[in-house]
């Protein structure tokens, strides 16, 4: 069972409370603290860091202040990447814990969870403040050139209020083109502000004989279908004008099986760029995943890391730079890119993205699509962060869910499983420890996306439930990224299902609460720091109630999270000043002899308070 309250629990993260400085140069002293509670008889705290893989002890200092005792001590930072725990001892040594990124436990742990300090750059601030919105092109907009474009013969033509073809085995789902377009994205820029959006990602730009341009023919050009390179570059004139950002979205993994680079290895087995693929001698190839449409690149040889990833000349390059000046790329299927077999090259190759970024764009971004576990693969210097599916949406998802919807993770036999908050507390945990706090913090919680079902269907079309978990995405560490039309209420049962056209002409069917909400909770996080940089220690869990701190030196803000109706309770808290209800109503905090009452809520509902 879980405790009424966790905050007299033991405490570190990597937020300015807590770390000295998140991006310390190599062999810099880094000051950390723990914090533990005045009523805990913790008598020493040792600082255990790894000193090229073997474990050294410092000692920290403890000083009293209120009910919270703060053990300070200085970490070395030796490695490019320093991990380290603590140890928490009582009772004269005869009880030992270990506080690791996952939290407390009392029994000896491999160093997977360990707290990390990184000495490589940080993801940009525009990156870690910022609002991403996610735009699936052929879907989002059409504008009036749009409607005189010759649909090309690979092509099954739909009108913008046609039923989209879901089905993964129907050929037809990813040849039919709703005509969506560059140009169509620019001129609906205004409803990026309203959401409270301020950085645009969107899905493949390249030629490709698909609606969602993962199969590329070619990475010199935009597909003219969108307008063409020229309609990008008005794209991103248009979003730089407003002072935003702009991402790209690259498949490194793969090719289509019509690129210019496969058709010329497979036309003479001669040709340089049959290397750039794993041909086998009979003619074969790998490919991602049995498609054998998306021919596998092979990394491991130079010429296509040249060609592809490193440097000016590279596509990574070469779209980095004027007219098109995109600010960063999100690589797809980032996981198993380098990757095959024996062969793993995929830390160069992330190393070889950020590094071309950097030269050519003074603060980058580089975020990695991993669908499951991260680890190793963030908190150095390739990717910055990753779409933390695992670390956010599955918690989320699991939480939220409503038991008849038919939503499931990627890959998953079975629909994801309802659990209380206790056990989505501890996945949080979990994730947290694995990824590291900077990398958590700089990767995107995201309830859905292009690739999955959509959150108002996963919790059965319920919209105050839909609202909480956009609170949840906003209010955690992370960067939150809104799927065009989830903010309206857009539903679907999978990736495919969910890329429905954004219904303009039909704005009398939009969900205009949940788009307020949405639009709040981005100004919200604008406007509070602690949203936005401070640390995360848990307060209140039962099976239908989270509830958490964000504690920043200029500010602490309580988040409390239900997905039922619920009673009220007690926190060990001063006042609260209530700054956001996803429902009606909400009051301020008042503090009585045990504490701040949080106020009973008549089902679910997020609530924001500034302590």
């Amino acid at each position: 069972m879980w405790p009424v309250s966790l905050l007299h629990d033991p405490h570190h993260d990597g937020s300015p409370l807590f770390v000295s400085d998140e991006a310390p140069a190599l062999g810099a002293r880094v000051t950390v603290r723990v914090r533990t509670s005045a009523t805990d008889p913790v008598e020493a705290v040792w600082l255990r860091t790894t000193y090229d893989a073997e474990p050294v002890f410092h000692p920290t200092t403890p000083t009293t202040i209120g009910d919270a005792v703060w053990w300070e001590g200085e970490l070395p930072v030796h490695n490019p990447v320093t991990h380290y725990r603590f140890l928490l001892v009582r009772d004269g040594g005869e009880e030992q814990e270990w506080l690791t990124g996952a939290g407390v436990v009392a029994h000896d742990v491999p160093d997977a969870d360990d707290f990390r300090l990184a000495a490589h750059p940080p993801a940009p601030d525009w990156g870690r403040d910022g609002v991403v919105y996610q735009v699936f092109p052929d879907r989002f907009a059409r504008s009036a050139a749009a409607e005189e474009r010759e649909v090309p013969d690979w092509a099954l033509p739909a009108d913008w209020d046609d039923e989209v073809v879901f089905e993964g085995s129907d050929p037809r789902t990813p040849m039919q083109l709703f005509g969506g377009d560059l140009d169509g994205i620019t001129e609906h820029l205004d409803h990026l502000a309203e959401v409270g959006a301020d950085i645009l990602y969107t899905t493949p730009v390249f030629p490709g004989e698909s609606n969602h341009r993962y199969n590329a023919t070619t990475f010199t050009e935009v597909d003219p279908l969108l307008g063409g390179s020229e309609a990008y570059a008005r794209l991103s004139a248009a979003v730089h004008e407003r002072g935003w950002r702009i991402l790209g979205d690259l498949t490194t993994n793969h090719t289509g099986d019509t690129h210019e680079w496969f058709l010329c290895a497979v036309d003479d087995p001669r040709d340089p760029h049959r290397s750039f693929y794993y041909f086998s001698d009979d003619g074969t190839y790998a490919d991602w995943m049995g498609h054998g449409t998306l021919p596998k690149i092979n990394h491991a040889n130079l010429d296509v890391r040249h060609a592809m990833v490193e440097g000016p000349d590279s596509v990574v390059g070469r779209w980095l730079q004027q007219p098109y000046a995109v600010d960063g790329w999100r690589i797809d299927v980032a996981n198993m890119t380098g990757r095959l077999g024996d062969i793993d090259v995929a830390h160069e190759v992330a190393r070889a993205v950020r590094a071309t970024a950097a030269a050519l764009h003074d603060d980058p971004w580089v975020i990695g699509e991993h669908n499951h576990d991260a680890t190793g693969d963030v908190d150095g210097d390739g990717w910055h962060g990753t779409m933390n599916y695992s670390g956010f949406s599955w918690p989320v998802w699991s939480w939220l869910r409503d038991p008849a919807s038919p939503a499931r993770p990627f890959g998953r036999p079975v629909p994801v499983p309802r659990r209380g908050g206790g056990a989505v507390v501890e996945t949080f945990r979990a994730w947290q420890g694995a990824l590291g706090w900077r990398a958590t913090a700089s990767s995107w919680n995201i309830l859905g996306s292009h690739d999955s079902a959509r959150i108002r269907t996963l919790v059965g079309g319920d919209a105050a439930v839909h609202r909480v978990a956009a609170g949840l995405q906003f209010t955690m560490p992370g960067v939150p990224m809104v799927f065009a039309g989830d903010e309206i209420g857009l539903e679907g049962v999978n990736g495919e299902d969910a890329r429905r056209p954004m219904p303009w002409h039909r704005r009398e069917e939009w969900d205009r609460q949940t788009l307020t909400t949405y639009a709040d909770l981005a100004r919200l996080r604008r406007e509070h720091p602690a949203l936005r940089r401070g640390g995360l220690r848990w307060a209140h869990v039962d099976d239908d109630t989270i509830a958490y701190l964000r504690e920043h030196p200029d500010q602490t803000v309580l988040v409390v999270a239900r997905r039922a109706a619920g009673s009220a309770f007690t926190l060990p808290t001063g006042a609260g000043r209530h700054l956001f209800g996803s429902e009606p109503g909400g009051a301020d905090l008042v503090t009585g002899p045990d504490g701040a009452e949080v106020p009973a809520a008549a089902g679910p509902r997020l609530d924001v308070w500034e302590i």
